[in-house]
């Protein structure tokens, strides 16, 4: 057991249980969906109603031997979360999210870097990405000033499949953004 004294304030960083699944979900959705997301930047709110994720989804990425969802509490509240995954030679990064009232003030980039530390040490791999929806315009920027490259490589968005949210607009894409890893 860590008997470490904690630092009030201090990051703390931890892999997801399932017993963490429906805080989980709750920070997710706080942070994209819905009016509660308006109070943040990340929300997607005017691109897409319903769900941005769900228990099950959530447990599948806990429970998976290839990756880890990591989660950052604070004072013993959890605060933001994200997902790796260990693809070869590459990380994949997502489900990441940061409590709305909390965004704009440097806890997302302490997350993203831990994230990125901790893909190098776990798995030596020299490349961060992530797929993001092209309609994020200051997502993408943001991700820009954190070394993350656009590669002009689009996946669709999965139309019909409300695991993934309801699109406002038919214009929904994904793009591959990379960032290599020293």
């Amino acid at each position: 057991m860590d008997t470490a004294p904690r630092i009030p304030g201090e990051l703390v960083y931890r892999d997801a249980t399932a017993a963490d699944v429906e805080a989980l979900v709750a920070l997710v959705e706080s942070a994209y969906r819905g009016d509660s997301s308006r109070t943040g930047w990340t929300t997607e709110a005017d691109i897409l109603d319903g769900q941005r994720t769900d228990p099950e989804g959530v447990l599948e990425v806990i429970e998976s031997p290839a990756g880890r969802l990591l989660t950052a509490e604070r004072d013993g509240v959890l605060v933001s979360c994200c997902h790796i995954e260990h693809r070869g030679e590459a990380a994949y990064f997502g489900m990441f999210a940061v409590r709305p009232g909390m965004q704009g003030g440097g806890l997302g980039r302490q997350v993203i870097e831990e994230a990125e530390r901790l893909a190098r040490a776990t798995w030596g791999v020299r490349e961060m990405q992530m797929t993001v929806l092209t309609a994020r315009e200051e997502l993408i920027a943001w991700y820009e000033r954190r070394g993350y490259r656009r590669t002009g490589e689009l996946h669709p968005f999965p139309y019909g499949d409300e695991r993934f949210g309801l699109p406002r607009r038919a214009d929904l894409e994904f793009e591959l953004l990379v960032k290599p890893l020293s």
